[in-house]
Parts: structure tokens; C-alpha cells; sequence
């Protein structure tokens, strides 16, 4: 299985976004060397793909996957696109308030913290739908990292499209774009892969 290790604050940096994007609390002290080279429209398209696949925490062939099934939706495919990694499963953990970020949130859905629907499921890339009840399973409300999240309430605002409870919630309906936080414009994406 391949990782990326590249660390977060220097990947903030190159792309130009904040590191509260990723949930990272800190922030770089590393000033940005300016040049005044132009982009061209290929160089920005590809800045858009690397944001969105470096946010969500996704690989270049499973982003592409996801690029091909949003095509075949109907509606706007950039949305569609948003839409389907919004809805992954390590990324609603982290919307619900469960995670600090959405590595941490992968690592609690591997590590099988977290049940759908009453079932343990253990894949961060598996899609939830309409209705499904996302909680913390009974053996890991016990944990420290748990029993602090239940105590300290969710420093996280939950979108419209989830209902939180106490270590969990439910997923009302997918989400808009506007719902959608993600620094990224989806359309020079789609304008990439369309090539």
C-alpha cells in the first residue's frame, strides 16, 4: 500500500493553503520565496488536483477513480466529485468532531474505532450514505482520546448535512458545494483530467 509521508506544514506551504485546511493547529514559520514566474494553466490545474488529493489524504489512481465515477453522475461533475470525497468515511469521522484531522480520523477508522450502521467497518475509502449512523464503537468509548472528546465537547462546527451525538452522529443527506469548506476549484480539476 502506498503512503505519503511528505510532511504536512511544507505540503501547506507549497500548495498555498492554511494548515487549519488539513487541522493542523500549527502553522509554519518558513516565509515563502517569491518569484515571479507565471503558471501556466497546466501548472495551476495540477496545483488544484495536488490541494484536493492532499486534503482529503488520497493517492493519485484511487483520486482518479473517484474522477470517473463523478463523471458518470449526473449533475456537475467538479461537485460530484467534492461530493463523493466528502462522503468517504475517514472524512465524515473527521467532520463529526471525532478526529483533529483527517489522518487522525484514518487511523481510527483502520484501527476499527468505528462502527456504521451498528457493524464495525474498517475502511477510511468506503462511502456512507443517507441515513447511516457513524458512532464510536462500545469497546473504544473506554479509551482516553474518547472519553476527552465526550468531555470536551467538539471544536469542530458539524455541516449541515450531519446530525452529531455524543460520540457519533447520522448522515441526513449529502452535502451541497456550498456546504463544501475545501479550498479547492474543482473545475480546473475536471478541465485537468479532460485533457
Amino acid at each position: 500500500m502506498a503512503i505519503d509521508k511528505v510532511p504536512s506544514l511544507k505540503r501547506c506551504r507549497s500548495l498555498g493553503i492554511e494548515a487549519a485546511v488539513v487541522g493542523l493547529g500549527k502553522k509554519s514559520k518558513r516565509q515563502v520565496r517569491r518569484t515571479n514566474r507565471k503558471v501556466s494553466e497546466y501548472g495551476i490545474q495540477l496545483k488544484e488536483k495536488q490541494k484536493a488529493k492532499f486534503i482529503y489524504g488520497v493517492l493519485e489512481k484511487q483520486f482518479r477513480l473517484y474522477y470517473d465515477k463523478a463523471k458518470k453522475m449526473q449533475g456537475i461533475t467538479g461537485e460530484n466529485l467534492l461530493i463523493l470525497l466528502e462522503r468517504r468515511l475517514d472524512n465524515v469521522v473527521y467532520r463529526l468532531g471525532l478526529a483533529n484531522t483527517r489522518r487522525q480520523a484514518r487511523q481510527i477508522v483502520v484501527h476499527g474505532h468505528i462502527t456504521v450502521n451498528g457493524k464495525r467497518l474498517d475502511i477510511p475509502s468506503a462511502l456512507v450514505s443517507a441515513g447511516d449512523v457513524i458512532e464510536v464503537a462500545e469497546k473504544s468509548r473506554s479509551s482516553e482520546m474518547f472519553k476527552a472528546i465526550a468531555e470536551g465537547g467538539n471544536s469542530l462546527s458539524v455541516p449541515a448535512w450531519l446530525t452529531a451525538k455524543e460520540l457519533g452522529g447520522t448522515v441526513t443527506r449529502f452535502p451541497n458545494r456550498d456546504e463544501i469548506d475545501v479550498p479547492v476549484e474543482e473545475q480546473a480539476i475536471i478541465e485537468l483530467y479532460s485533457r
